[in-house]
């Protein structure tokens, strides 16, 4: 008898993200992500546990993909304002790819409510040591709102900035970082 087939977690993981992106949280299911890679509905549960735990664990990757971006720009320690630097960076320099992918997470977000308090205490985690009570602090927290809300509107399609624009808007929060602005 031979070994069972292994199953490559990052593939279902990508699964799992084409789902979300091309036809949102309602038709992510366990059926659907077993069809998709070819495993028994058991298999995707006994490696993946439930709905809710194939989000978390895109959370998750997305997370550390996004901590390891940051990480190459600011090192794996950054203080609150230079993980503020960093984020413009992340957040902003997607191609349509990653704006696809940052609109499907986001999507998900919204409607798996339970996961709300996760993205809390992702920001928290990451920007909750800006002291709001320096210049230098209300400043990152300032870029931090801005940084995020264009990040937003260019996500969902509702702004289509051009490459000048966008490199005008990451030089404008730098410099609003930094007081010359």
């Amino acid at each position: 008898m031979g070994r069972p087939p292994s199953i490559d977690r990052d593939r279902v993981l990508d699964i799992v993200e084409a789902i979300l992106l091309k036809e949102g949280t309602a038709a992510l299911t366990i059926d659907a992500v077993a069809r998709a890679a070819g495993i028994s509905k058991g298999g995707v549960q006994s490696r993946f546990g439930t709905k809710g735990d194939l989000i978390r664990m895109m959370e998750a990757r997305w997370s550390r993909d996004y901590d390891a971006e940051v990480a190459a720009i600011a090192g794996p320690s950054p203080s609150p304002l230079e993980a503020v630097r960093a984020h413009i960076a992340v957040s902003l320099d997607l191609d349509e790819a990653g704006q696809a992918r940052a609109a499907g997470m986001l999507a998900a977000l919204i409607e798996a409510r339970d996961h709300i308090a996760s993205a809390k205490t992702w920001y928290q985690e990451r920007f909750g040591g800006l002291d709001r009570q320096t210049p230098a602090g209300r400043r990152a927290w300032l870029v931090l709102m801005a940084t995020e809300g264009a990040f937003m509107l260019r996500a969902f399609g509702f702004t289509d900035p051009s490459e000048a624009e966008m490199r005008d808007l990451i030089a404008d929060l730098h410099a609003l970082m930094e007081g010359k602005i």
